[in-house]
């Protein structure tokens, strides 16, 4: 990655007469040039390409700054050095010091992300854990700060000597700005923009404090956890469907009724797999905030009392020995008219004395969907 050039006085010793970087790397921060045990010429050639700097260390204290451009190294233009090392003005012998070449160009496409889920407090859900992972880029903007912060005694100095530094610091404000900014979890994904450049002023001071410039940061995804986001996914389906509670359970029950007609016992069997989908529309129900409830009722005492109002979920149903309910009388109307129930399906209400067929209430005499049962045979004559 260096070239030398060099001569030899008449004693044969080797001295470096010409010093550059030809960088042929991508990642590539800090070069030192190798001069160990040889010598520089008073007079040598020092060339600085652009998107490059150079600088003179003097046994590891940084000393002149070049920029870029073609130097002749004299004593005019090493002051530093030239202080340093206590040189009178007119020196020509050759001399002994460290040239480390700083890229500054831009670093793009650096990867960030959480290795573990950021804790953090949503009004919606509470309590919730958060990754996240997005870009940055960089550049070396103060040399000297950086050689002291980060590169020391050490050669090449690549992103990644670097990357896991910059990567904790910016999870760390990355968990301060989610718990301060307030952003319900659901609204996240919309102010991406407003949290990177919140995040970016508050790393910039800090990546400002190694010499190194925070030119862009950008947030590409904030995710949920999968029970969050299957959660947020049924809300969006309810909300679409108007009526949380009463448009779910009828998609429930108009999904059941292929499953139903496909079984043996037909669209008269369908009371198990209708009344599933109801209990499930009952406990999501309940976590909506609906006021239904979503298990089976316990056995009914005799003589229990307080009937609830005529709109409210009262009627169970069981159906091969399992519980299903509580439902409406307007459900269950409608489902003994789709032919979803059989009217001998065993319900129960708290006023009800104990099970009975659901068409022995008479609620529901006159919803029954079979056909009558066949006339007595006549009285033979006496």
């Amino acid at each position: 990655m260096g070239f030398l050039g060099d001569v030899k006085d008449e004693l044969g010793s080797q001295f470096i007469d010409i010093i550059q970087w030809l960088d042929d790397s991508r990642d590539t921060l800090v070069y030192r040039f190798p001069v160990r045990n040889q010598e520089i010429k008073m007079g040598a050639q020092l060339t600085v390409r652009e998107n490059q700097v150079a600088l003179m260390v003097n046994e590891g204290k940084a000393a002149d700054l070049f920029q870029p451009g073609r130097y002749r190294l004299e004593t005019q233009n090493m002051p530093i050095l030239a202080d340093l090392k206590g040189w009178k003005y007119g020196f020509r012998s050759p001399f002994r010091a460290e040239v480390y070449f700083f890229n500054t160009s831009l670093v793009p496409d650096l990867k960030w992300g959480t290795a573990n889920p950021v804790m953090m407090r949503d009004a919606d859900f509470g309590a919730i854990r958060l990754r996240a992972f997005g870009t940055y880029a960089i550049r070396v903007s103060d040399p000297k700060l950086f050689f002291r912060e980060i590169v020391g005694t050490r050669g090449l100095t690549g992103t990644e000597d670097v990357a896991g530094q910059l990567r904790s610091i910016t999870v760390s404000r990355l968990s301060d700005a989610l718990a301060e900014s307030k952003i319900p979890a659901l609204e996240l994904s919309s102010r991406y923009d407003e949290l990177s450049a919140s995040i970016k002023a508050r790393l910039a001071p800090e990546f400002a404090a190694f010499g190194i410039e925070l030119s862009k940061f950008f947030i590409e995804n904030v995710s949920l956890p999968e029970e969050v986001e299957a959660a947020i996914d049924q809300r969006s389906k309810l909300g679409v469907l108007g009526d949380r509670l009463g448009q779910y359970t009828q998609m429930q029950a108009a999904e059941s009724i292929p499953i139903a007609a496909a079984n043996p016992g037909g669209l008269a069997g369908a009371g198990a797999g209708l009344g599933a989908g109801m209990a499930v529309g009952g406990a999501f129900g309940q976590a909506l905030g609906a006021s239904v409830s979503g298990g089976p009722p316990p056995p009914p005492p005799p003589g229990s009392s307080g009937a609830p109002p005529l709109s409210g979920a009262r009627w169970s149903l069981t159906v091969s020995g399992s519980t299903y309910g509580p439902y409406t009388d307007d459900q269950l109307r409608q489902m003994v008219k789709a032919g979803q129930v059989d009217p001998a399906t065993l319900a129960w209400h708290p006023q009800s004395p104990a099970w009975a067929p659901l068409s022995s209430y008479p609620e529901f005499r006159g919803e029954a969907s079979g056909p009558p049962p066949p006339p007595p045979p006549p009285k033979s004559p006496a």
